[in-house]
């Protein structure tokens, strides 16, 4: 879990959740994520194989994270930056020995393509877009592992983004654990003309089916920015909170002298936060405010339907100055209170 970065729950969706009544269906969904085990579709994802004896050093010096010293049957979440330093993507980059593997969102898939093509000049590096060949299934939730060997996918613990291939019901497979240990959840790279036998299988282990709005839900409560909506072509990768992202070690890249820059000279202006809100979730867009100043701006929103009742949050970007947990905002008619995220107590009940 990306996307998630927690990659995989960074899914699209086409409505903002919070905009409407949850049907049960949707508080189920999100029980099932934060509570017992819930399995999704991840066809929305994309998949780009990267071959040639130069992928490593080339890739390496496109992206934000460290792919030169990536063990093999690991992985890395990165930023790709345009030489101003604004992030053009985001993607997990993974060392699978002979090829790097990297995942991002189908909406980015266009623009990375392109941008790829663009810094390839006399570099041995083959880029194939998988699309059609590779697609992938997600679990996430307490009871996830225990689902996975219950559908005879073996899986030893796993590191936070480490691959391992799994022989299933006679194809190969691999899977691979997200990110964050203390919420676990694991894709399954499969075959497309496999990937409903295995999302029925996990189903039959206990899994219990969710939809993208109830993922959409569970990302914003493990407070995880998706591109293009938390993270835009403007933000610099400091003010994404993503610290992850970032290595400061690995060496020259793309966009790499404006963030040493800003590292060098101290802390950007604004930060990526969560906001705990008393009244309707603002629209994304919405201006936060204190004393009648723009301080920020809401990026993402959504009632979460937890054990104790529902409740109204939001991600978006404050001005560091008035970003400590728990001052008072506004967001557009709602009060609201700056939180630290993951939005730990709505997820754990």
């Amino acid at each position: 879990m990306g996307t998630t970065p927690q990659n995989e729950i960074a899914v699209s969706l086409s409505s903002q959740p919070g905009s409407a009544p949850l049907s049960a269906k949707v508080r189920d969904g999100f029980r099932a994520l934060s509570s017992t085990c819930g399995v999704y579709d991840l066809g929305l994802r994309a998949k780009i194989r990267l071959t040639g004896s130069d992928r490593v050093r080339w890739l390496n010096g496109m992206v934000t994270n460290n792919v030169r010293d990536l063990a093999v049957g690991y992985g890395v979440y990165a930023f790709l930056l345009n030489p101003q330093g604004h992030i053009l993507g985001d993607l997990c980059a993974y060392n699978r020995g002979e090829e790097i593997l990297v995942d991002t969102d189908r909406s980015q898939l266009e623009k990375i393509l392109a941008t790829f093509d663009h810094y390839i000049i006399m570099d041995d590096v083959e880029v194939t877009n998988l699309d059609g060949k590779l697609t992938a299934v997600g679990l996430a939730g307490p009871e996830a592992k225990k689902i996975l060997t219950a559908a005879d996918f073996s899986v030893p613990e796993l590191q936070p983004l480490q691959v391992v291939d799994v022989e299933w019901k006679g194809s190969k497979t691999q899977v691979i654990a997200g990110d964050h240990e203390r919420y676990p959840s694991y894709e399954i790279w499969i075959s497309p003309e496999k990937s409903r036998e295995g999302l029925a299988a996990l189903e039959q282990a206990g899994a219990k089916p969710v939809g993208s709005e109830a993922l959409e839900l569970y990302r914003i409560a493990l407070g995880i920015p998706r591109y293009g909506q938390d993270i835009r072509e403007r933000d610099l990768p400091q003010e994404t909170e993503q610290h992850r992202a970032l290595n400061f070690s690995k060496g020259c890249y793309v966009g790499q002298e404006i963030v040493e820059r800003i590292r060098s000279r101290g802390n950007v202006h604004r930060k990526f936060t969560g906001f705990r809100v008393e009244g309707p979730p603002p629209a994304p867009g919405t201006k936060i405010q204190v004393q009648d100043k723009d301080v920020g701006e809401v990026t993402s929103s959504a009632i979460i339907p937890a054990s104790n009742g529902d409740h109204a949050v939001a991600l978006g970007y404050i001005r560091r100055e008035a970003s400590g947990a728990g001052k008072e905002v506004r967001a557009g008619d709602s009060s609201a209170h700056v939180a630290d995220l993951p939005f730990h107590d709505l997820l754990e009940q």
